[in-house]
């Protein structure tokens, strides 16, 4: 089958406001083939940057848009999703947000060659099971340990297992406070469920304000310290590693959801220290790239982790990465209210069964479908023209 159609769907809520929630928007691609089959993805950046990248005009040979790239070419076999993966690379060499964008059609793409071949997407990644994950309600902070706390009660009340907090105040007022934070986090979940902590960047690369959160964490029983740092301080992650082994402190350090390309991914791996590394789909050039972290993940001993905090269709494409991997057993699971959040594949989803875990679909593809009234419903209209000429006008799905 040939690539006959890129669609492209800027979908937003009505109010976006700069609370650090990635639900709010997003840019959704959907691939036609010319035997009638559609596949969707879906990108983790802002979206009107990433629909330049598949119209934009050419500037010169590494500047030529994704549309361009993939249109008309074949798609039969998982080789030709790594083929066009690559030429669409080639094509948009320095197009600074490409990884971003060309991850909804690298998503998109093996959702319609699994359509066409009858496959679940993780047996046409090489997997020969798909394996339970544990679920981890994702969500911010509260405001204050009284919030944090009612919403973590929130998710005991949902029967999640695992929670992970980040954001809101975490390392903008003392050590005490961000304690307080956690301990309200923990008081609501209980002291059965895991509890993970996402600092969002915010220290930095001062490794001494990272690592005397975690001590007071692990204390409450924290699994890993998130993200203490920015991901380019990879000797600083590296030092705050070290540290907390030397000093025997029961918590993991993860990161890597800002690594947007496969080098940086394994740069991370290999000399930050880490012991889970989290990769997004969205943002790293889709299911192709991500495999190939996670592979990497597995070979030095690392647990692969996929980070989403989008909707239901990432977190799809996000499990078939790792499903044949047993022993990655963790799954990033949105568990805010945005209607995006589940209402972008409604009435289809990745949902928990009745232990609390999830499995990647055994249905062609990615398992899941787009649901069109909500594009319609959340759509921005959108109209790229220059001189006169129309480069890129929304449709309706």
């Amino acid at each position: 089958m040939k690539i006959a159609a890129i669609d492209l769907f800027y979908v937003a809520l009505p109010v976006i406001t700069r609370t650090a929630d990635g639900t709010q928007d997003s840019l959704v691609v959907r691939i036609s083939t010319d035997n009638g089959l559609v596949g969707w993805g879906e990108c983790d950046a802002s979206p009107l940057v990433s629909m330049t990248a598949y119209v934009m005009p050419m500037s010169h040979s590494n500047i030529i848009n994704i549309s361009e790239a993939l249109i008309g070419e074949t798609l039969d076999s998982p080789e030709d999703v790594v083929r066009l993966r690559t030429r669409a690379g080639e094509y948009g060499l320095d197009i600074q947000q490409l990884d971003h964008a060309v991850a909804g059609a690298d998503i998109a793409m093996w959702d319609v060659l699994g359509k066409h071949l009858g496959e679940p997407v993780w047996k046409l990644l090489g997997h020969s099971d798909s394996y339970k994950k544990l679920p981890y309600a994702s969500v911010l902070f509260g405001d204050d340990p009284a919030e944090t706390k009612t919403i973590a009660e929130s998710i005991t009340a949902r029967d999640f297992r695992a929670a992970k907090f980040g954001w809101g105040p975490m390392g903008r007022g003392t050590l005490e406070d961000d304690v307080a934070l956690v301990q309200a986090a923990r008081d609501g979940l209980g002291p059965d469920a895991r509890l993970l902590v996402d600092a969002g960047v915010i220290w930095g690369d001062d490794v001494d304000a990272a690592y005397e959160r975690a001590v007071k964490f692990a204390e409450l029983g924290v699994v890993w310290l998130e993200e203490p740092l920015r991901t380019e301080e990879v000797g600083a992650y590296r030092a705050l590693s070290d540290r907390v082994r030397a000093n025997g402190i029961d918590i993991g350090i993860a990161g890597g959801e800002g690594a947007d390309f496969y080098r940086s991914a394994d740069d991370m791996m290999t000399n930050a220290g880490l012991d889970f590394v989290q990769i997004d789909v969205g943002r790293i050039g889709g299911i192709t790239e991500a495999k190939r972290v996670a592979d990497r993940a597995r070979e030095l001993g690392i647990q692969y982790v996929n980070h989403t905090f989008k909707s239901h269709l990432s977190v799809a494409a996000s499990i078939h990465v790792f499903a044949g991997f047993e022993e990655f057993d963790l799954i990033e699971y949105p568990a805010g209210n945005s209607p995006l959040v589940l209402g972008l594949t409604e009435p289809t989803g990745v949902f928990r069964d009745s232990e609390g875990y999830v499995k990647a679909s055994s249905t062609p593809g990615l398992g899941v479908e787009v649901n069109l009234s909500a594009i319609s419903k959340y759509q921005r209209h959108i109209k790229i023209e220059i001189d006169g000429e129309v480069l890129f006008e929304s449709r309706e799905p």
